[in-house]
């Protein structure tokens, strides 16, 4: 294997309590959910900046709660409604654009950044913080899918650290440091997927899905994007892209195995055939508190797993010719580094697309096969580079 994305996070590494924090995203899911252990843990933390997308309402009660000294919104003219919503004795700066969460991702006062914005629009900041040297709670898979090649070369070149929080990784990162953390040399890693809600159907089965449909999760509370690659399990394979990249492995060491009731979050092998595995309740705030209080264990107000109450845990390969999207992630991190770039632009706009009711579902794994046929490579050596293909691609669908 070769080494972690960043250097691996000793205790000694990371950042000291109260940690000051900066959330970007604060107002999607994980964002929620990490301020829910902020306020049950508020000992350990101090709250630089919020910055959420649209949502001005939770934005401003967020804002209220935590009085953090700088906020951040995507469009200006959203600002003046956001300071209306705020009391009279509490005035803080208000940021806006996309250059605004790349200025909090490399705050010379924080000490931790938490990237939860949805998309590739989490690149950039993400890139920042790791040059900056900031401890990274990554809860933003596209950054490593455009760019884990220039993100790896900024922690190991400025000592930023990345800690996993989605479930998966998050399972695989505990149970690869549970056995001897970077130098630990597993035979392959194995991430579990819920299987979403259609699970079992056909591909035939799939024509007439609506998007009421594609969003209802049975297991896990996620944003309308995250669901709908849920659904497709394009969100495993975008997963599938990420642990490569955290973990310094090679697509064919990576497996996916569908496991419907999501108590299991991952697994690593050994090389004896023996299997360290994550087992826990499906709540984003266990690897979300994992990550902000690393190396610490908290408390959480959650109820615990009672594997008698689950009666049974069940596992299935995944069907790769009713989802295919899992296969695209696959072929498309193999065949070179700008491939997954116009694999997650594509992704993203087929998704939008279907949410707003001008494609079907199965033409969002069609888009995107599409586009990476189109696609003969090209260099990704610079985030300029990056954002220039992301943003090509997107134009392209969007013209057609």
């Amino acid at each position: 294997m070769q080494t972690y994305i960043s250097p691996w996070p000793e205790e000694s590494a990371t950042p000291d309590f109260p940690r000051k924090l900066v959330l970007l995203g604060s107002t999607g899911s994980i964002g929620q959910s990490a301020l829910r252990v902020v306020e049950q843990h508020p000992e350990l933390f101090s709250i630089l900046a919020l910055a959420g997308g649209r949502n001005v309402k939770r934005l401003a009660e967020q804002a209220i709660q935590f009085r953090p000294p700088l906020l951040a919104l995507l469009n200006a003219e959203d600002a003046p409604r956001l300071q209306d919503r705020l009391p009279a004795d509490y005035t803080p700066e208000i940021l806006t654009g996309s250059p605004a969460y790349v200025a909090l991702a490399r705050l010379e006062e924080a000490q931790m950044v938490l990237s939860a914005i949805v998309g590739a629009a989490g690149f950039a900041p993400t890139l920042a913080a790791a040059r900056a040297g900031k401890a990274i709670a990554l809860a933003n898979k596209e950054s490593l899918v455009l760019g884990g090649h220039l993100i790896r070369e900024a922690c190991h070149r400025t000592g930023a650290l990345i800690l996993p929080v989605d479930s998966e990784h998050n399972a695989l990162f505990q149970a690869l440091a549970g056995h001897g953390g970077e130098h630990s040399q597993p035979y392959r890693l194995i991430l579990t997927a819920s299987g979403g809600p259609f699970r079992g159907r056909s591909r035939e089965d799939l024509h007439q899905v609506t998007r009421e449909q594609a969003l209802n999760h049975p297991n896990w509370s996620m944003g309308a994007k995250i669901s709908i690659d849920s659904s497709t399990l394009m969100n495993k394979g975008l997963e599938v892209i990420e642990a490569c990249q955290l973990y310094g492995v090679p697509a064919e060491q990576v497996d996916v195995v569908v496991h419907p009731q999501s108590i299991v979050h991952s697994l690593v092998e050994y090389d004896d055939g023996s299997q360290l595995a994550h087992l826990g309740l499906p709540d984003m705030q266990v690897p979300i508190a994992h990550c902000l209080c690393y190396p610490r264990r908290v408390t959480l107000g959650l109820k615990r797993l009672n594997l008698a109450e689950c009666a049974k845990l069940t596992f299935e390969a995944p069907d790769l010719t009713a989802f295919p999207c899992l296969r695209l992630a696959k072929e498309a991190f193999a065949a070179g580094p700008s491939h997954p770039v116009v694999l997650n632009a594509a992704n993203e706009v087929a998704v939008d697309l279907f949410l707003n009711g001008k494609i079907r579902y199965l033409a969002i794994p069609e888009m995107i096969e599409n586009a990476l046929a189109a696609h003969s490579g090209t260099t990704v050596d610079t985030p300029e580079a990056i954002l220039q293909l992301d943003k090509e691609t997107r134009q392209a669908l969007i013209q057609s």
